[in-house]
């Protein structure tokens, strides 16, 4: 089977690699001469693990190959599949589909018998229906299926999210398309992976309300955070005690700093623009939208009355700069949110990140110094803000940590210490919605 993936950025590559782990012959198309060139060379563009050995086996096994040319990739394609990106326009909020329909319009114009056009990237519900006009136009005669087919993948864990998901969505429209998208994911039926079959309207809303559902949970259980900061509740507990209950699930009960990346701002953003469009509500993730915003602005607080109220002056060393653990990406991270204002007023910040550094440079102000371990980045600090919860950073000798700092405050907005511990070696340790108890809850 011959498979097209438009797009070689996160989905598009983990994807196609995957593809080609299932034994598909995948070729990436990208528009970048430079970045294709460097694929071809087996460097990875992104910080994924497993990525590059994923491409670099499949590449060598003939495969996964990596052009610029779509004409001649679209004329041979069993399956073309459309993974290019889908932010937030500026102004208004709305899903940017300006390269979903390029792209549509560059793959109608090249169609060479049956084939199955398929939308891998979040777009909002309708887009299907627009990509197939848009080929109908440009090529009246050809003959196609337009799909939706919504990826799941977690940064970090995108590898093990596609071989063994939690579902496969296929938004389909007819029986031939159906089988082919089946016999792609063939594979996946020795783990009895359950394939969900639907309308193409419900699979492009089944993304949305995926990742708005997540988001509402992150939300939600850092409001109880600082609930139980106020009455001496401990976060930790009470997100176990209703983790447990099988109808709400423990994954995203985890307090932090607000949810970031490449998928839940704009998909909140964009769901909420669908809901308004369509003369619906969407209270909901409205406000969840707007305790995302309000907790990075509170994590800002928190650190300034940890110093104080007064940071001029002060050296504040930051671990962790992505928007999670195992990824290289800034999007949306809460550091672009929450350092900008330290350093308005006069803080100076050290920070370190394991694979995000390159990228922060671009996006923070440039008096952010960068150090290249830990321990460096604590040097003479007056504070110590754990913004990401990399593995790393479980393990920190804290006698080390006390010994290099000129002060004493940590501020673990990821709870990954235990308040009693920290406060024994010496620290003025700050957390989220956790007192300190006999309970170890790191």
């Amino acid at each position: 089977m011959n498979v097209v993936m438009i797009g070689t950025g996160y989905v598009g590559l983990v994807s196609g690699a995957c593809f080609a782990d299932f034994g598909a012959a995948v070729t990436c198309v990208d528009i970048d001469p430079g970045k294709i060139q460097r694929l071809g060379r087996g460097e990875i563009p992104i910080f994924e693990p497993g990525l590059e050995d994923l491409v670099v086996r499949n590449a060598a096994a003939g495969r996964l190959t990596f052009t610029t040319d779509l004409a001649a990739s679209v004329q041979a394609a069993d399956l073309v599949f459309i993974a290019v990106g889908t932010p937030s326009r500026h102004g208004d909020g709305h899903a940017d589909l300006s390269y979903v329909y390029a792209a549509a319009r560059q793959v109608g114009e090249h169609l060479r018998g049956y084939t199955v056009i398929v939308d891998k990237s979040t777009v909002p519900v309708g887009t299907a229906r627009q990509v197939g006009r848009i080929v109908r136009e440009v090529n009246p005669d050809a003959e196609f299926d337009v799909a939706s087919n919504p990826e799941f993948l977690r940064e970090g864990a995108a590898i093990a999210d596609f071989m063994r998901p939690d579902r496969v969505v296929l938004g389909v429209e007819s029986a031939r398309a159906e089988a082919l998208l089946r016999s792609l994911y063939r594979p996946l039926n020795l783990i009895e992976t359950p394939i969900l079959v639907t309308g193409l309207e419900t699979a492009e809303l089944i993304k949305y309300a995926a990742n708005a559902f997540l988001a509402t949970k992150i939300s939600f259980i850092n409001e109880m955070a600082q609930l139980c900061e106020q009455v001496g509740a401990d976060v930790h507990d009470v997100a176990r005690g209703i983790g447990l209950d099988g109808r709400i699930g423990r994954k995203f009960l985890h307090p932090g700093p607000g949810y970031g990346g490449s998928c839940f701002p704009k998909d909140t953003l964009a769901l909420i623009r669908m809901a308004q469009e369509a003369g619906v509500p969407s209270r909901i993730v409205e406000a969840v939208v707007e305790v995302n915003a309000a907790q990075k602005a509170r994590m800002v607080l928190k650190i300034r009355q940890a110093l104080g109220a007064n940071e001029a002056g002060k050296t504040i060393a930051v671990l962790g700069l992505t928007f999670k653990p195992d990824t290289d990406d800034m999007r949306e991270a809460p550091a672009l949110a929450i350092l900008p204002p330290l350093l308005d007023r006069g803080a100076r910040i050290r920070a370190h990140d394991p694979k995000g550094m390159h990228e922060a440079r671009s996006l923070l102000p440039a008096t952010v110094e960068y150090c290249d371990d830990p321990y460096s980045a604590l040097e003479g600090a007056d504070a110590m803000v754990l913004l990401t919860e990399w593995n790393e950073y479980r393990g920190l000798d804290l006698r080390q940590i006390r010994s290099r700092m000129a002060g004493n405050v940590v501020v673990d907005l990821r709870n990954v210490y235990d308040p009693a511990a920290m406060r024994a070696a010496g620290f003025d340790y700050h957390c989220l919605g956790r007192t300190e108890s006999l309970h170890n809850n790191a």
